[in-house]
């Protein structure tokens, strides 16, 4: 039996928890609308390609970087605000696939916008951050890599200090525990959706230049949306903590299954082996590690 190399099990473990945090920050998206309006928003994928593909026509358009940023970011924050006051708050106490339906063909009409704002080219997103290798205690390391996960791990941070800390977070996390009891001691619901939407452009805008720079910003981006979704079913859809969680099982999962299974069935397995994951996970924990337990009475 050959010896076990530890070193490139490092690597490769490692490197799958640096793009676990990128999925997260996907995940996160999700799961801060969820828990306020019980959405589960199928248009976070076509934000996330609207915002990387805002940011790169301005920039290829000569808009300074943080120029592009800032009015990337705006629009964002404005289309989140439209989202909440024209689809989500018409249809609120509806069944839950009405609001799943709608934001699934939300999703088609803002890949249909992006497409006649901006055409249909592939561009490539440079933010200044080589992927060249980084040797860290004899591990070697993406210097992207690295970079992508502390920006997605800061921004993770900013929000739930932001959620535990002010105002606005604790009024969103009353309505997320209990909407009835919110709204009896006069919240407004409408704010509050309003401020997780804006917050969910704010995100989609981050992830978005970040799986740009890695993927290239092209239509297919949007699908980076359904690595979240094995996220969502380790960590729960409704914890902020289990969207951290999950994304970096996730990613060490993948990238560990690739290297020391794929030989063994051609390669090839880490585009589908979080769903093998999520898919045993469910028949486990169907709540999730963090998922709270709904009980209904009858």
């Amino acid at each position: 039996m050959s010896d076990f190399d530890f070193t490139f099990f490092a690597e490769v473990l490692v490197g799958g928890l640096l793009s676990g945090v990128m999925y997260s920050l996907v995940a996160l998206g999700f799961v801060l609308i969820y828990k306020t309006s019980g959405v589960l928003n199928f248009a976070q994928g076509s934000l996330l390609l609207f915002a990387a593909l805002t940011f790169v026509s301005l920039v290829e358009r000569g808009v300074p970087f943080a120029g592009a940023f800032l009015i990337t970011l705006t629009a964002m924050v404005l289309i989140g605000l439209l989202i909440e006051r024209t689809v989500l708050r018409p249809l609120v106490n509806q069944p839950p696939m009405t609001l799943f339906m709608a934001t699934l063909g939300l999703s088609y009409v803002i890949e249909g916008v992006a497409q006649l704002a901006w055409g249909t080219q592939v561009h490539a997103l440079d933010i200044g951050i080589g992927d060249e290798p980084i040797e860290f205690a004899g591990i070697l390391l993406s210097r992207f890599d690295l970079f992508a996960a502390a920006t997605a791990g800061l921004l993770v941070l900013l929000l739930s200090a932001f959620f535990r800390y002010t105002r606005v977070g604790l009024a969103f996390r009353a309505v997320a525990d209990d909407t009835y009891a919110a709204l009896a001691v006069g919240l407004r619901l409408p704010r509050i959706w309003a401020t997780v939407w804006a917050t969910a452009g704010l995100i989609a805008l981050v992830a978005g230049l970040l799986w740009g720079a890695r993927l290239g910003v092209q239509f297919s981006l949007s699908m980076v949306v359904l690595k979240a979704l094995p996220v969502l079913v380790l960590g729960g859809f409704d914890s902020i903590l289990g969207a951290i969680v999950g994304g970096l099982l996730i990613g060490a999962f993948e990238k560990l299954a690739e290297v020391y299974l794929g030989p063994f069935v051609g390669g090839g397995i880490e585009t589908w082996f979080a769903y093998v994951v999520a898919l045993a996970f469910l028949l486990v924990r169907p709540n999730g590690l963090f998922g709270l337990k709904l009980v209904e009475r009858v």
